[in-house]
Formats: C-alpha cells, structure tokens, sequence
C-alpha cells in the first residue's frame, strides 16, 4: 500500500515539473525512463532539465518528518548540489502532502539563506483544484 501512495506522490511531482517546463530525464516508477542514480548516497525521486538547469525531485512523507535532522542533512546536501561541469546550482523540488506543509516549510526556515533560495517547496495533493470560471464555460451551449 505505501509503495502505491509514493508511486502517486511521484507521478504528482513529475506534473508540477511539467507546469514549470523541465523535462523529465529519470524517474522513480516510470515505465520508460529509468531510475535516477543515488546522488551524495541519497536516493531521489526525480531528474528533470529545463534547457541548461537541471532539477532534483524528492517527495517527503510522513516517516521521512520523523526523523528531523537526516532531513535537514539530506535537504541541505541536495541544495548545495551543482552541475559537474558548469557549476551552476541545481533547484531541489521537494513535494509533500498538504497536511505537512507548515511543518516542512519551519524545518526549511531553519536552513542558511543559500541554502534555502535553491528549494522550491510544491503541495502535491490528489483532488486537482479547478477553478469555477472552467464550470461556467462547460454550461453555456458551444453552438446555438
């Protein structure tokens, strides 16, 4: 049951990569891509790249909120990572459930300002949030 709900929480992080334009090179789950490389010994769940930046996807569940200081270890180690060659630093998405999003958002407020400026923190939740404007189109007749 738990691989099935991170299996979720991958493929709703690999969306939030897609709406902000990079593209997925390796993913955790995935039929076609494959698995990402551990990076510093931690695993990751998604690789993506947006022209020449790359991104680093990782999804926090509630056992990872338990154990508090390997996960400010594990967030700051993946925020200070840069491109081998360009040395231009590399965004860390770190996707959590709504629930546990103040939670996670005062462990990121306890890093260094370097730090905390190359990660992006992004709600990941199974409902999609429609707005009423998109209702209101789909009742006025297409053709009359």
């Amino acid at each position: 049951m738990t691989e099935l709900l991170k299996r979720r929480s991958v493929d709703l992080l690999v969306e939030q990569f897609w709406r902000k334009g990079y593209l997925t090179l390796s993913r955790k789950f995935g039929t076609y891509l494959p698995e990402p490389t551990s990076v510093g010994g931690f695993d990751v769940d998604i690789i993506a790249r947006q022209k020449n930046k790359y991104a680093i996807g990782l999804t926090i569940n509630d056992e990872d909120l338990k154990d508090n200081n390997s996960l400010i270890i594990k967030l700051s180690y993946l925020a200070t990572r840069q491109t081998r060659f360009g040395n231009t630093p590399v965004m860390l998405f770190v996707g959590v459930k709504q629930e546990n999003f103040k939670y996670l958002k005062a462990t990121i407020d306890q890093l260094e300002e370097d730090i905390r400026k190359n990660i992006k923190l992004v709600q990941i939740s199974d409902h999609p949030t429609t707005s009423p404007q998109k209702f209101d189109d789909r009742r006025q007749p297409l053709f009359s």
